[in-house]
């Protein structure tokens, strides 16, 4: 067979894909390819993704470095762990290392907001800060996955055990939020090595906090340079590079639902595991048994910021619709104003006649990542978008649909929701258990919706929270942790020499 490196393009060069398909090189394309360069053709879609040589170096350089740190973390034991740990914390609490990351970070959130682009995650706040170290200094006290026995058999002259060890290089693409950086780095405590892709709104704080953090915690601690790489690189594709290289043991994909979608399809293509956190967005059902006030603390205390685990879709029963639609627009509004903002309302046109009309013919100032906007107050909404995500800045932005009953309720969050968080108000169990049933979500609940979080629910620093779009997940938890990455080897123990089959 022979094989030659693809040099050029040809605008309109058919290329095959899904094993009975083909697209084509549009002339755009064909311009920018050069010799180095590489395509993805991601096999359910038929779309070209464009890799150059230089994000491809930027990747591969990352993970060869990963790689050889991986091969040498056998030997670091968990006081040295320990001591990284206790130094990264150290070092972000330190204000003479943290100014230039304060600086780089202003940057960062000068440069975006002049493009128009949200900054509600980028902000390195006291807080932020705060919750870094305190997630860092957490690992030290997190038992390591590696040499945990999880299961021993007795058998006649031998015994066998299930033990849990080391998996390999963890690939990480993360949106600009550079807590993501402290969380990741759990991934050491299970003897496995990172490697990090964060967008390129946050690089500048990226690259400082490896200068000025990261890296010398590395070398106090006498860990392998390598053991936490960045891609120091800003564009999408250096993203796709990273998750399409076959020696990473898993591939953790966050940010948007669109581009979580393509790098899963690279990993997958790849043959890498993937751990996709896309779409978020959380619903909550009021039934005909719900208390109204505990549904309008739900609903507040769900509205608080914009992240995955928001409240993004409200249903409530049809036979309560008349006193609960003004518990959910009150508390809404109530919600808003604590942020010193208006609200955006999106109704579903068949529960039209629910919302006053004033909500309609109103228009309000509504915060967006672009600045400020006269919209109207509230909008139909078609069915076809009931699944929407509404990435508010800080305008709280909720759909509202008036359902028959629980039943219905959960059939259209089975259908158009991402499959995430299901929250249930009712004063009956049973309806918690029937909607546990029935909801195809990995997390359920019966009051605010975020609680969904592994460090304020499990008490351990998140790697990211997984939903169902794509299907359940097997033998694990949607909540990834960094004690959650392991494999398991088995382990023999030979009392009897003249033992044979």
């Amino acid at each position: 067979m022979d094989v030659q490196p693809l040099e050029s393009l040809q605008p309109g060069q058919p290329l095959l894909f899904g094993g009975d398909r083909v697209t084509h090189v549009d002339p755009r394309l064909a311009a920018a390819f050069s010799a180095g360069d590489a395509l993805v053709v991601l096999q359910d879609t038929g779309e070209i993704l464009h890799l150059p040589e230089a994000d491809r170096v930027a990747a591969r350089t990352a993970v060869e470095a990963a790689t050889a740190a991986f091969a040498a973390m056998g030997e670091i034991d968990d006081d040295r762990l320990d001591a990284f740990y206790t130094a990264f914390a150290d070092h972000l609490e330190d204000e003479e290392r943290f100014a230039p990351i304060a600086a780089a970070n202003a940057d960062d959130v000068a440069a975006a907001r002049d493009r128009g682009r949200s900054t509600t995650r980028l902000v390195l706040t006291d807080r932020m800060r705060a919750d870094m170290v305190a997630g860092l200094r957490n690992w030290t006290r997190i038992p390591s996955p590696r040499g945990r026995v999880l299961d021993t058999l007795d058998h006649d002259g031998w015994t066998l055990e299930q033990v849990s060890d080391r998996l390999g290089v963890v690939a990480f693409v993360f949106e600009g939020r550079p807590n993501v950086f402290a969380d990741a780095c759990g991934v050491l405590r299970g003897g496995n090595t990172v490697v990090f892709r964060i967008g390129s709104d946050a690089l500048r704080t990226a690259r400082a906090i490896v200068m000025h953090a990261l890296d010398p915690a590395l070398e106090v601690a006498g860990l392998p340079p390598g053991a936490a790489s960045l891609v120091d690189a800003p564009s999408h594709a250096a993203g796709w590079a990273l998750f399409a290289d076959p020696r990473l043991a898993l591939a953790v994909a966050r940010g948007s639902g669109e581009a979580v979608r393509q790098l899963s399809a690279v990993a997958q293509q790849a043959g890498n595991a993937v751990s996709a956190h896309g779409t978020g967005g959380a619903w909550l059902v009021a039934t005909s048994d719900a208390d109204a006030e505990r549904f309008a603390a739900a609903v507040r205390h769900s509205l608080d910021r914009k992240v995955c685990n928001t409240l993004n879709v409200c249903c409530i029963a049809r036979d309560r619709a008349e006193d609960l639609v003004p518990v959910f627009l009150d508390a809404l509004d109530r919600a808003a104003a604590e942020r010193d903002a208006n609200a955006k309302l999106h109704v579903l046109r068949s529960s039209l006649a629910f919302v006053p009309d004033e909500r309609f013919a109103a228009e309000v100032a509504i915060e967006r990542a672009t600045g400020t906007a006269q919209e109207p107050w509230a909008q139909p909404l078609d069915d076809a978008d009931l699944g929407t995500e509404w990435e508010w800045e800080n305008s709280p932005e909720v759909s509202l649909v008036v359902v028959d009953d629980l039943d219905h309720a959960v059939s259209l969050f089975n259908r158009h929701s991402p499959r995430f968080v299901l929250s249930v108000l009712s004063s009956h169990p049973a309806d918690l258990d029937r909607a546990w049933r029935l909801a195809e979500a990995p997390y359920v609940g019966d009051g605010f919706t975020r609680w969904v979080d592994g460090q304020y629910a499990l008490g351990t620093p998140e790697l990211g929270l997984s939903n169902w779009e794509l299907g359940r997940l097997f033998g694990r938890s949607g909540i990834l942790s960094g004690a959650a990455i392991h494999t398991v080897r088995s382990r023999v123990r030979q009392h009897d020499p003249d033992l044979h089959r």
